[in-house]
């Protein structure tokens, strides 16, 4: 198992949208598509306070690779963008790492 981490950078005055776009469309289509989705996370104190971050869980990279696949080939996903971006474009920059847990650290 492992887990990607990943952050949205928002276009200016976009965070609401691209946080709508999630509520009503994106993570329904995550759970469609077999992804394991954390919280959302907004920035509360700090330099960046037009950053989403969230983590998925994944039980392999195969899984991870053809979710995604499935994902972003969704006519659902591409519907929600089109409607979310109506007015232009909502998210600057996404970046994601991929995260390796510390075996000592899943113990209960």
């Amino acid at each position: 198992m492992f887990y990607e981490f990943r952050t949205y950078t928002c276009m200016p005055g976009k965070m609401p949208v691209v946080l709508n776009r999630f509520k009503t469309a994106t993570l329904g289509l995550f759970r469609k598509h077999g992804f394991k989705p954390g919280p959302l996370f907004t920035i509360g104190v700090g330099e960046d306070n037009n950053q989403v971050k969230y983590m998925l869980e994944w039980d392999s990279h195969e899984q991870r690779d053809a979710a995604w696949v499935a994902f972003r080939a969704d006519p659902e996903w591409a519907q929600a963008v089109a409607a979310s971006e109506k007015d232009g474009p909502t998210v600057a920059r996404i970046s994601n790492e991929l995260l390796a847990a510390v075996p000592f650290s899943l113990e209960k």
